[in-house]
């Protein structure tokens, strides 16, 4: 039996001539786990917009055609009365948590659902055992993967037999991204009808029984997944200056950091140097993306010292402007980051120059969406917007965070070009997080492995190739 399909569905935004999907048919049946991919801005948010009811009761545009939810049509239904049978985790996790602990974001959806007490507190079990979560951990604490895992704890509480998973796998660690999807083919196999839009194509792949590929507004089904993944084969040239390792400009002196009573930091020393790319691995949890904030000045350390050698004048002072005027961050989460009206006014506004400001957006392949509103755009491209606000300041330091979620693999090919086109350009340091296997190798030339808060190990290319490879399932 069909969980959700499309006949004859068109759709287009409120204010825009151009329809984003046209006339596309479209199905997933319960029992199976169905992959939507395609290239970034191609519509795939637009769907899982009109199945969760969000177009047209809370997005407006014109949409024609049959949208069909359990066999039934939601025409005239409002988005709550949707939500009963399908169960939606978006891209953005932080957008989703209402709560400071783990067990009451689950139970709010249950509760909603009117769930009986007594079975929240045993659904709150089940689901935290699946996704691996501490049900007692405060929300607030959670890497990004392990936000990611709580959104999907709370779809699977509130028992909806359809599952809509928005890039799930993108700030997941490897052996995290194998958890979840063991647990959607498990669902499905016990009748759940999930649907998972990923551009993580070799992690995702080996899970899904049905492909479906969305391009120019049409949505067609892949018969051949291992010909398909083929075809979009990632080819990623490096071509970075090494750095030689001669000026040190940033030194950790057994780091450590506690929020209350759990230590995520403790005795982690290390050097940064001048014009090297130094990747942070580690599973979700792990601390990385602490280690980040605290060295670019966003956090203070509970324990030990950062010295800073970027800019003499500054000595170890925790704020000011002309300390950010050095250092560029890019966030995990895009959204933190967009503020201006358009695109090219969020890229200017903090721009060395206007001039410099119009050619990263050429570099970066924003121009045709140069007076959209930031928030309108995918969150793939988000993600290129925030970035290039960030570079266009020539910082000295850019410290990157998961700088490749939401792009799919020709975009994910052109962004880690830009990024090293610019480092061997400006000669500035890369500190970059990523989960991403495609681009790691590409993106560092000495790379540290975190592990329960402290640096398991480190290493250069070969090692970031042996850990990845390692992880594999």
């Amino acid at each position: 039996m069909k969980a959700i399909e499309l006949k004859n569905v068109s759709f287009t935004y409120s204010g825009f001539n151009t329809k984003v999907l046209n006339n596309i048919d479209f199905h997933v049946d319960y029992g199976e786990v169905a992959l939507l991919s395609g290239f970034s801005g191609e519509g795939k948010s637009t769907l899982i917009s009109i199945i969760s009811g969000i177009i047209p009761n809370i997005i407006s545009g014109v949409i024609s055609g049959e949208v069909l939810i359990d066999g039934k049509s939601i025409k005239g239904k409002k988005m709550s009365q949707v939500c009963h049978k399908v169960g939606i985790v978006l891209q953005n996790a932080d957008n989703q948590i209402i709560h400071k602990i783990v067990e009451d974001e689950i139970a709010f959806g249950c509760e909603n659902f009117a769930i009986p007490a007594d079975k929240i507190s045993k659904q709150i079990d089940r689901v935290c055992t699946i996704v691996e979560l501490d049900k007692k951990a405060g929300t607030h604490a959670l890497s990004g993967g392990e936000k990611q895992r709580l959104i999907t704890a709370s779809a699977l509480a509130t028992g909806q037999k359809i599952l809509v998973l928005d890039e799930p796998l993108a700030n997941l660690d490897v052996i995290s991204a194998n958890l979840l999807m063991d647990t959607m083919q498990a669902l499905a196999k016990a009748g759940y009808a999930v649907l998972v839009v990923e551009h993580r194509l070799d992690m995702v792949l080996p899970f899904v029984d049905t492909v479906w590929n969305i391009c120019s507004g049409k949505v067609e089904k892949v018969e051949n997944k291992q010909e398909y993944l083929r075809s979009q084969a990632i080819k990623i040239n490096d071509t970075s200056i090494n750095c030689k390792q001669n000026k040190k400009i940033i030194q950790v002196n057994q780091l450590a950091f506690s929020i209350k009573n759990k230590q995520i930091l403790k005795d982690i020393s290390f050097d940064i140097y001048d014009g090297e790319r130094l990747l942070l691995l580690g599973e979700n949890g792990s601390g990385k993306t602490t280690i980040l904030r605290l060295l670019s000045r966003l956090n203070k350390p509970t324990g030990g010292n950062i010295q800073q050698m970027i800019n003499p004048k500054l000595k170890n002072n925790y704020h000011g402007k002309k300390w950010f005027k050095d250092i560029g961050i890019v966030y995990q989460n895009p959204n933190y980051q967009l503020f201006m009206p358009t695109v090219e006014k969020e890229v200017a506004f903090n721009a060395i120059s206007m001039e410099y400001a119009n050619e990263i957006i050429k570099m970066f392949g924003l121009e045709h969406i140069k007076n959209r509103h930031p928030q309108s755009l995918s969150e793939g491209q988000k993600r290129r917007v925030s970035i290039a606000a960030v570079v266009a300041g020539a910082p000295k330091v850019l410290f990157l965070d998961e700088p490749t979620v939401g792009q799919d693999y020709n975009g994910l090919c052109e962004l880690v070009s830009i990024l090293n086109e610019l480092h061997n350009k400006s000669g500035n340091t890369m500190i970059t997080i990523t989960h991403d296997m495609r681009c790691a190798e590409a993106l560092c030339d000495r790379a540290i492995l975190i592990e329960n808060g402290v640096i398991k190990n480190q290493g250069d290319k070969s090692f970031v190739k042996k850990y990845f490879s390692d992880k594999i399932i």
